[in-house]
């Protein structure tokens, strides 16, 4: 168990972390993802409201829809990267990073009472259930055995709220943090570790925890908040720009849109990028990447071995002008400096859902 956010979490359980991370890949695991943030946006002006914090169209988001977004700041720097869900139901559900738990909520509510203070509907709600991730290739048949929809016709990044193995009031959400398959069950908390321990129940599910979590995100290519992106990165260089619907783009109406745009039109001056080695670029701290350029050219943010590939993988940050994929540099590890080279994302291919 360790500390993270204010939280104890488990970094790995008895399988160790090699056999959760391979576990996941090939069948499923299940993680407490609990320390997320959830909030519920009611009023009839909650789109409206979401949109003059984040880069996304939540507009165009059909009901059951949701769509990975980010949270910006006028400098064009990233606050946090959320979920949000436009409900078939008459709320928007937000997910946020439990490391940003606290400064997003404080903007959420700043900015709600600036809407309502002009005469517009919003209502904000925490919401208190826990969440549970299943994530693997045989996720759907797990979970399909105590569910009466139809997961068949859930495509990535859709939700639906429904009675998961007897429990009502959940919502299931198909996303998740690994590359795989999977989804996400916000779950009422009373009725938690009830539902976790039907999962459990089937010999095809594993409890995974955070050091799985880790590697499989890194394989996948997905950032983690505070080491790969913050407030200092902008979509533009973390290669997040895809998040920017068209329609936000004309309008640049969300915070930091003047300078974000501008890196846009005159490219920016540094890019995040893949890396591979043949030593470890793990551990605290960004670690510098230097040679053969006179100057160091960029630092990498977040590291590790991948236990798919059987070799080392990272993700960094460097100039823009040595940032095509193949181009070979030197990463310093303990004052050694150790070959690495760019290398396209995912390491690992994602296999997410889309129904046909």
């Amino acid at each position: 168990m360790v500390p993270f956010a204010g939280w104890t979490l488990p970094l790995h359980y008895g399988q160790g972390h090699l056999q959760s991370h391979l576990h996941t890949r090939r069948h499923c695991s299940l993680f407490d993802v609990s320390h997320m943030l959830q909030t519920l946006v009611y009023g009839r002006d909650r789109i409206r409201f979401m949109e003059s914090l984040v880069v996304g169209d939540i507009a165009e988001l059909k009901p059951g829809q949701g769509t990975l977004t980010l949270l910006t700041n006028e400098k064009g720097g990233i606050t946090d990267d959320l979920i949000v869900i436009n409900t078939s139901e008459d709320h928007l559900y937000v997910v946020s990073n439990a490391a940003c738990a606290d400064k997003d909520l404080a903007i959420l509510r700043d900015r709600a009472a600036q809407l309502q203070a002009t005469g517009s509907d919003i209502h904000l709600e925490v919401s208190d259930n826990a969440l549970l991730a299943l994530q693997g290739p045989s996720m759907a048949r797990v979970l399909q055995a105590g569910l009466s929809d139809d997961l068949a016709k859930l495509s990535f990044m859709n939700s639906i709220s429904t009675t998961v193995f007897g429990v009502p009031g959940c919502r299931v959400t198909r996303c998740g943090y690994t590359g795989e398959d999977g989804v996400e069950i916000s779950v009422p908390a009373a009725r938690a570790v009830e539902l976790a321990e039907q999962l459990l129940g089937v010999a095809d599910v594993w409890l995974a925890g955070l050091a799985a979590r880790d590697s499989l995100r890194l394989e996948a290519g997905l950032c983690l908040y505070g080491n790969d992106i913050d407030e200092t990165v902008t979509p533009a260089e973390a290669g997040l720009m895809w998040t920017l619907g068209k329609r936000r783009r004309a309008a640049m109406d969300f915070p930091g849109a003047a300078v974000i745009m501008a890196q846009v039109k005159e490219k920016p001056r540094r890019r995040r990028v893949g890396l591979t080695s043949g030593c470890g670029m793990g551990g605290a701290g960004q670690l510098p990447l230097t040679s053969p350029y006179p100057h160091v050219p960029g630092t990498v943010t977040s590291g590790c071995p991948s236990p798919c590939l059987g070799k080392n993988i990272a993700m960094g940050y460097v100039e823009a002008a040595h940032s095509r994929a193949g181009t070979e540099l030197t990463v310093e590890v303990r004052k050694k400096q150790h070959p690495a080279v760019i290398t396209k994302m995912p390491f690992v291919p994602t296999q997410y859902y889309m129904a046909k």
